[in-house]
């Protein structure tokens, strides 16, 4: 048989093997002699009635432990001291602090479940074999959630991440899975660029008995996120927090580091360790929650920036506060539409000043009157009060404000806490890219034994180098006195410089009243008796812009409207809107987004 027979009969066999198994037969053509052998592996079932296709399951399970975790417990011990204490739940306090149906949550069903068995109603399976077996499946028969509620929202409509303590769950310790959480939504903010607010009403930082249990251990104290948060402040990420309860050890710093902070009079309170440390610490025996860190204490010593009537009232300042910054301080602040017309006339303004200059006046009047009306939000109203401080708006565009207090216990003159409000509040508005308008006021810094125990020149020199290392534009309008080095540190910042002075304006190195006539009351008496600074002869000498001049009928905006001769048209308005609008601002960001403009917070 040649070599193209033998391979047409083995096709041949193989197509008559195929055509056998086809047919039932063996590759010969005859019947097989037994039945081939079954193939060995899983038994099907002969009903399929296993887990749904959709997950269902899974979706209800997940379902069962947000309504747990939402719905109040009144049998349990800690929602029940949360409620007697007069606070809002936390989920209360989501709901009041978001915008209505801008909850979504992240981490929603962490927590310790106790997991059960259960066998599935309904007909049960069968195999092929004919036995009958019952299903089982996981049931939830208890769940703990994590002490720490945290996602996204919004606020009028801005886009925000949020971090809110449950103290009703082991009284907000960290180590009860609220830092991960935490950490995990400070790295969210830094990431996405937007706004962080913290609700805070809890203990320290851990290192609980419980925790000390379950491990085995205790640890050295970390601090995962705070490098994360410093990234955030100095980005100009707004950090905005909330002091709703005894905020101890780490939930104070979290509150106090924010740059603003707010906390609720009723029941808000904050310190490094609770009253029964500090009873062996200290032998300060029957302290109460406000006697050792009240608002009393706290937002009169800069440690929190504003106080608040309630939990409702702290969620409005925070969302004022929102209104006037960015995203970050990579991109512009919010512009709005306003209805105050730039041009708007105040004659108030022209009398406002008192010629006796040792009369006082109302600087926060100046302020609202210069400002579009009704923008003025102060910050840190009971500290620093030898200066005020705040946000507002020139015809829809946000400033920073910063003005002197002639009527503090000082006359004006900035001491240590003044010096370092005005220093946090010039870094805040730098990192925020806001522009800043201040109203100069100010004879020096504070003299006497209490200015230089509390550091007054130390504080003043720090804020010297806030004026002179921060970059965001400042306009100075000088009401009244402008002396010595604390004068010169406000005026002098920026060159070119930026300012003009009412006519009311008074400056020198020394006043001359009670200053420089001490050493040189002969000369000053030589010269003409004891005359002013400022005034006109001081303008036409450079000093400043110029002075503003009222109308001859009568009706003048110093610093907003048009004042006649001293051409000065708006001119607080036309120098704000050519920041934003003149390019200067769109400059700024791009510096900033190409990282060689790096303004610093923290």
């Amino acid at each position: 048989m040649g070599a193209d027979e033998s391979i047409k009969q083995q096709a041949s066999d193989r197509l008559k093997q195929v055509a056998g198994h086809l047919n039932g037969k063996d590759h010969q053509g005859s019947e097989p002699t037994q039945a081939p052998p079954q193939r060995k592996g899983r038994r099907r079932r002969a009903s399929i009635s296993g887990p749904p296709a959709d997950y269902s399951d899974r979706l209800g399970q997940l379902e069962t432990l947000r309504k747990i975790a939402r719905t109040p417990d009144p049998g349990r011990r800690g929602y029940r001291r949360q409620k007697e204490a007069g606070k809002l739940w936390v989920w209360e306090r989501v709901d009041a602090l978001l915008d209505k149906g801008s909850l979504q949550e992240v981490g929603s069903v962490t927590g310790e479940v106790i997991w059960g068995k259960a066998k599935v109603g309904g007909a049960p399976d069968t195999n092929v074999d004919g036995q009958q077996q019952s299903r089982e499946e996981e049931t939830i028969e208890g769940f703990t959630p994590s002490n720490s509620v945290q996602g996204f929202g919004k606020l009028n409509g801005r886009k925000i991440v949020f971090t809110a303590d449950d103290y009703s769950l082991r009284a907000g310790h960290a180590d009860g899975a609220l830092w991960e959480k935490t950490e995990y939504i400070e790295k969210l903010a830094l990431s996405l660029r937007i706004p962080i607010v913290k609700l805070v009403d809890g203990s320290s930082g851990g290192g609980s008995v419980t925790s000390i249990r379950k491990n085995g251990f205790s640890y050295v104290p970390p601090l995962p996120a705070f490098n994360h948060v410093v990234k955030q402040l100095n980005l100009g990420i707004p950090n905005l927090g909330a002091a709703l309860g005894p905020s101890i050890g780490l939930g104070a710093a979290r509150v106090t580091v924010c740059h603003f902070s707010v906390m609720a009079a009723n029941v808000g309170s904050l310190f490094n360790a609770g009253p029964k440390v500090v009873e062996g610490a200290t032998f300060e025996e029957g302290l109460t929650l406000s006697e050792l860190g009240g608002p009393d204490m706290h937002c009169r010593n800069g440690t929190i920036d504003n106080l608040a009537t309630d939990e409702h009232h702290a969620f409005q300042q925070i969302r004022a506060v929102l209104s006037y910054l960015p995203n970050s301080g990579l991109s512009v602040p919010p512009v709005v539409q306003s209805d105050d017309p730039w041009n708007r006339r105040e004659a108030t303004l022209k009398t406002i000043i008192p010629r006796r200059k040792e009369r006082m006046y109302d600087p926060r009047r100046i302020i609202n009157l210069v400002v579009d009306q009704g923008s003025f939000f102060e910050i840190g109203a009971l500290w620093g009060t030898t200066a005020i401080v705040g946000l507002a708006r020139l015809a829809g565009h946000p400033v920073g404000i910063i003005s002197n207090n002639c009527e503090s216990t000082t006359g004006g003159a900035l001491d240590a806490a003044g010096s370092q409000k005005l220093t946090r509040h010039l870094k805040l508005c730098d990192v925020t890219n806001l522009p800043v308008l201040q109203f100069v006021d100010v004879p020096g810094y504070a003299v006497g034994t209490a200015a230089e125990r509390t550091a007054t020149m130390r504080h003043g020199v720090q804020l010297a180098m806030a004026y002179y290392s921060t970059t965001t534009p400042v306009f100075s309008v000088v009401t009244r006195r402008a002396y010595g080095v604390a004068g010169g540190v406000m005026l002098d910042c920026r060159e070119p410089r930026t300012r003009v002075a009412w006519p009311s304006g008074d400056w020198g190195s020394l006043p001359l009243r009670g200053g420089i006539e001490v050493g040189h009351a002969r000369e000053l008496r030589e010269a003409g008796g004891g005359g002013e600074g400022g005034g006109a002869v001081s303008a036409a000498g450079g000093g400043v812009r110029g002075l503003d001049e009222p109308r001859e009928d009568g009706e003048c905006v110093w610093g907003r409207g048009d004042c006649g001769s001293g051409g000065y048209e708006g001119v607080v308005c036309s120098w704000v809107e050519h920041v934003y609008g003149g390019g200067l601002m769109e400059e700024r960001v791009a510096r900033r987004r190409a990282g060689t403009l790096t303004p610093s917070f923290a």
